[in-house]
């Protein structure tokens, strides 16, 4: 079987990893066919589009401002961006049922941090303005560590934030410089300590393992910067060279050699050492956290089935079993919200195959595991082969991961698929 750690899957509602239309979807129309809520936890993700480079491994839907030049700006944005919140609380308040509370919010692009403190709190205002926020609402943004600063995290805890989401990738100058990363190795940490100083509780730094000439002492290097911080969540995903991106072109060229599947595997043992011994545990393939309260709420929204709108140039939504895609391009976006509704580019009504796949490869993923209730008769029978090649065991109704089954974790699904 073959290691993947699917990092697409851990931003399954990003800008654009799902796609096409369904039989069951109307392909002249853009205007999703909304039914009602799924009775989970009801998310918003925000997705900002601007960076200010490109990074040569990044497949999202992104533009830097030479690529834009007039035809968009932050403030077109944010404009259009509170244009499709109004619109999107207008189709749900049509809906059957009362639009639920948001349980969280998660700010992602892209690079949030170039909005800067003022900016990001008034996209939160525009959230507020159209949605009511549970009380102990979780609202992420992610960060990247050049462009933040003690005064933007005290900005952002003032205006309602309560995790940050930080893009360390590695502690390596030679491993950022083939990433296109453009801090310093030491500037992650530092922005890390500054939001713990500011007063957020909640800290994830983000790695990325596996890169060409990556070696074992550069990751240790990044973890024990990781645990210098002091943050109380980490996410690590291995290096997945996508096709279009300036990294596959040079793989292709063979500038740089690909990822080895083996010593992915190996380093993400490694990673799961270090962090367990110093008590952070797993609670997704690729998500590790000190305890329940650092876990990443949002996140789980997508992964344990709840219903979200995703808000910005190409984002996704999913409400009751529809999902729809936002059109891309931030001017084309902004034209589509100022023609009224929601700018999305297609939709499509998941069938109840596709959900069940959906829920058994997204769900497997957790520690809290997939109940055997879900799984269909094949299914089970395939859980009990899984079980017995010791890929995951049972507990109680639940099959959970082992942590062999982890490193195999995409072998798991399609076992239990087929």
């Amino acid at each position: 079987m073959k290691w993947i750690t699917w990092a697409g899957a851990s931003r399954f509602a990003g800008d654009g990893h799902t796609g096409g239309v369904s039989p069951s979807a109307d392909p002249e129309a853009t205007a999703p066919a909304l039914h009602d809520f799924g009775g989970g936890p009801f998310g918003v993700y925000i997705h900002v589009p601007f960076c200010a480079t490109r990074c040569g491994y990044c497949d999202f839907n992104t533009y830097t401002a030479g690529e834009l030049g007039s035809s968009a700006s932050p403030q077109s944005w944010l404009a259009a961006l509170r244009g499709e919140l109004a619109a999107a609380a207008t189709a749900f308040g049509q809906l059957p049922t009362e639009t639920p509370e948001v349980a969280t919010i998660f700010v992602g692009g892209g690079t949030p941090s170039l909005l800067g403190g003022d900016g990001l709190a008034e996209v939160l205002a525009a959230v507020r303005a159209e949605f009511t926020l549970a009380a102990d609402a979780e609202v992420t943004t992610e960060s990247n560590p050049e462009s933040t600063s003690p005064e933007f995290f005290e900005r952002l805890l003032a205006g309602g934030f309560t995790r940050i989401s930080l893009g360390m990738q590695s502690a390596a100058q030679h491993v950022l410089q083939v990433l296109d990363r453009t801090h310093t190795p030491g500037r992650a940490v530092a922005a890390a300590k500054e939001a713990r100083a500011a007063g957020f509780e909640h800290v994830n730094l983000d790695l990325i393992y596996g890169t060409p000439g990556e070696r074992d002492a550069d990751l240790d290097a990044s973890l024990d910067a990781v645990l210098d911080a002091g943050v109380d969540h980490v996410s690590a995903y291995s290096l997945i060279v996508e096709d279009g991106t300036a990294l596959a072109r040079k793989v292709r060229r063979g500038e740089l050699p690909a990822p080895d599947d083996d010593v992915l595997a190996a380093r993400y043992e490694r990673i799961d050492s270090r962090l367990r011994a110093a008590g952070l545990s797993w609670y997704e393939v690729s998500n590790w956290a000190a305890g329940d309260s650092a876990r990443c709420r949002h996140n789980l929204g997508y992964w344990d089935g709840g219903d979200w709108l995703g808000a910005g140039p190409g984002a996704h939504s999913h409400v009751g079993g529809v999902r729809w895609w936002n059109v891309k391009h931030p001017a084309r976006y902004a034209d589509r919200v100022a023609q009224g509704g929601l700018p999305a580019a297609g939709w499509e009504a998941l069938s109840a195959q596709e959900r069940y796949t959906e829920r058994v490869m997204l769900t497997v993923r957790l520690r809290s595991g997939l109940p055997l209730t879900d799984l269909d008769a094949a299914g089970r029978a395939a859980a009990e082969r899984v079980v017995a090649d010791g890929l995951a065991r049972q507990a109680g109704d639940r099959l959970v991961l082992t942590d062999r089954g982890r490193l195999l974790a995409d072998g798991v699904v399609r076992d239990l698929l087929t």
